[in-house]
């Protein structure tokens, strides 16, 4: 596996190989989820590249870009084990300049449940992924369906800008309890780890009640809603895959969405259907 930290290697390292190229990007602490992408991208491409980068501008004033997870030597393991051909690893002034240009998220879908909580999130978002979806030169990049609304705006992102790469998602990877894998998880305590189960199980009954003939949103919601207490919930949301309310759910054009604070933590998930 060959570790790229600087633009010049990435480029040197990239064009030393040829074949089509699956692109993962993460901001480390990888766990099982990660390494799901990573093995779909393995086996759809002649190479896979991984980056890891915490990203500055995506995260806002006051969250946890100080404390996020940072597990340099056991994510380098992960992925030469799961047969990565190049790691890039940049630090911020590899990746950021001064008064740069930056990409900015659409003025609804970009604002509204995530981007609403988190105003200019998507922003960030958007801006580091074109980064690196123009150093890879990638044949296909690999995004996780837990995080549904970021992966809608990447996906419309390169269709706006009539990019070659090809936006593969990639279903949401669970504990045996259905907790939803992600890199924050290592902040719950025993307690919290419980309590967060409350989203999946609001989720799991959001399908029972879809698959008995439920379909009015409203009445799904308040069932969600009654699960997830006494969380603190930020919001239950259904909608359409481009992301507009809707009033029922139609089967294969529907995603249901809960974001909530489990102690400090904040997580999210969701279900398409």
């Amino acid at each position: 596996m060959i570790i790229a930290r600087t633009v010049l290697e990435l480029r040197a390292s990239l064009d030393s190989q040829t074949g089509s190229v699956g692109f993962v990007p993460t901001m480390g602490a990888l766990h099982i989820g990660h390494r799901t992408l990573i093995e779909k991208a393995r086996s759809e491409n002649d190479r896979v590249v991984v980056s890891i980068f915490v990203n500055p501008t995506q995260f806002l004033a006051g969250e946890d870009l100080s404390k996020y997870p940072r597990r340099e030597e056991a994510d380098f393991k992960i992925c030469e084990l799961s047969g990565v051909d190049i790691l890039f690893y940049p630090d911020v002034s590899t990746m950021y300049g001064k008064d740069e240009v930056s990409i900015k998220g659409p003025d609804v879908r970009g604002y509204i449940l995530e981007g609403a909580s988190r105003p200019g999130h998507f922003d960030g978002v958007l801006t580091v992924v074109m980064k690196l979806l123009n150093l890879v030169r990638a044949t296909r990049a690999y995004f996780g369906k837990k995080d549904a609304q970021q992966l809608s705006l990447i996906t419309q992102m390169a269709q706006n800008f009539f990019m070659s790469v090809e936006i593969i998602a990639v279903d949401t990877v669970r504990e045996k309890d259905g907790l939803a894998l992600s890199s924050r998880n290592v902040y719950l305590s025993e307690i919290d780890r419980t309590d967060a189960l409350k989203l999946s199980a609001s989720l799991k009954q959001a399908t029972h009640l879809v698959m008995q003939g439920v379909r009015e949103t409203n009445e799904i919601q308040r069932v969600m809603l009654s699960i997830l207490q006494p969380l603190n919930v930020e919001y239950v949301a259904i909608v359409n895959r481009r992301f507009e309310a809707i009033s029922e759910v139609v089967i294969g054009d529907t995603i249901v969405l809960v974001a909530a604070r489990v102690g400090t933590t904040r997580l999210i998930d969701n279900v398409w259907m």
